[in-house]
């Protein structure tokens, strides 16, 4: 028997090994390709230098860092846009963005959310959504205490701004023009299952945290092992943020910013994602020009997320892109921009011409990402030259 067991022992170590290794030549194949579309990166890279940086302080006392773009020429009648960034991520997600905004003459707003990127480490009893909601103001209040702004936010970014709404009611009345949510949700149910069913999500709620919390003590020692498993690293990476062929170099960026974050920060965050609750919060919007994006195959925030959202805001529009993941704005940057700034247009029209948001019809649109699709064949031909894909306006399809 102990002979049996042993052999049946070292088969199932052979064959996890055969597994190990054939995942690993798929993530390596996987890699080759992603180098073949390098050239779809920003002609500028991922790094961007802010016009000013300053740090903001939290109604508990905590280090905010925040950043600030201007264009040379600033309409004071244009609104600010603020933008908020999700879960595991920083102000380095919207690099793409922000460099549009202010190439259109608006002055641009960035925020690093407690405990990610370069703002400080919060206590665990102040992560919390209601807390970045008072966050955001703390940031509004230091940076654009006056005048119109638009507000921006991704994923948890997202319901940082929709718990901003319900804690700031007066100036939202007062000073909201435009308000865009991008890949987000107003409730939390659903949003660990990973594109896998209620049963990983339930797991990820109660195993993650602990999880987690007891690998934070070592995740320094866990960055020498990401070297060996980068391509595998990679491929989880583009599984679970993108539905669209991207650039290694992409994929770099995206592991870089989400592994940023320390484990016990992820360990905090989960609980308050799945209470989140903000469905009611969103009348208070309903005089509000909004803009919902989602990518058709976001596996965080499918679809059905955004349209719990539309269906309370008579008037919003909803667009759904073909062929994107969670980090649509990234993945498919012209697009996104694209929107919100026809969404600012939009509101500009409508508060001129005293058009009540409620009124309209709400809108639904299916978009293909035409001209990324153009630059993905023709850097497989190898005829793209590097940046590219920062250099073509993309177009759209409904």
């Amino acid at each position: 028997m102990a002979g049996i067991g042993k052999a049946i022992g070292l088969g199932a170590a052979a064959a996890a090994a055969a597994g190990a290794a054939a995942a690993g030549l798929a993530a390596d194949r996987a890699a080759a390709e992603r180098r073949r579309l390098n050239s779809l990166d920003p002609a500028d890279g991922f790094t961007h230098v802010a016009d000013e940086e300053l740090k903001v302080i939290a109604t508990d006392g905590l280090n905010l860092h925040v950043e600030i773009d201007s264009p040379r020429d600033l309409d004071p009648e244009l609104p600010t846009i603020v933008l908020s960034h999700g879960f595991c991520l920083s102000l380095r997600s919207w690099v793409l963005q922000r460099r549009a905004f202010v190439e259109a003459g608006y002055r641009v707003v960035l925020w690093d959310q407690r405990s990610h990127g370069e703002s400080e480490i919060s206590d665990l009893e102040h992560c919390t959504i209601d807390q970045l909601a008072h966050d955001l103001r703390a940031v509004i209040d230091a940076t654009c205490p006056e005048g119109p702004i638009a507000l921006v936010g991704h994923s948890m970014g997202g319901m940082t701004t929709m718990a901003f709404a319900r804690h700031s009611p007066e100036l939202v009345r007062d000073r909201v023009m435009a308000v865009a949510f991008i890949s987000t949700a107003a409730g939390g149910e659903g949003l660990t299952d990973l594109g896998m069913g209620p049963l990983v999500g339930r797991a990820i709620g109660q195993v993650g945290p602990r999880l987690l919390s007891r690998l934070a003590p070592h995740q320094r020692w866990l960055a020498p092992v990401r070297r060996f498993g980068r391509n595998v690293e990679g491929s989880i990476v583009d599984r679970f943020s993108y539905d669209s062929p991207v650039s290694e170099g992409l994929i770099r960026f995206t592991s870089d910013l989400i592994l940023a974050t320390r484990f016990e920060v992820m360990a905090a965050f989960i609980p308050a994602i799945q209470s989140h609750d903000e469905l009611e919060t969103l009348h208070a919007l309903v005089d509000k020009e909004v803009l919902v994006v989602n990518g058709e195959g976001d596996l965080l925030t499918p679809p059905a997320h955004s349209d719990k959202i539309v269906d309370r805001l008579p008037g919003s529009e909803h667009v759904v892109v073909r062929d994107a993941g969670h980090l649509i704005m990234l993945e498919h940057p012209e697009v996104v921009t694209g929107q919100i700034l026809s969404l600012l247009h939009r509101a500009e029209l409508a508060a001129a011409a005293a058009i009540p948001v409620a009124e309209k019809p709400r809108v639904r649109r299916v978009l293909v990402d035409i001209a990324k699709g153009r630059r993905v064949t023709k850097a497989r031909s190898g005829a793209g030259a590097p940046g590219s894909g920062s250099r073509s306006p993309s177009r759209a399809t409904s």
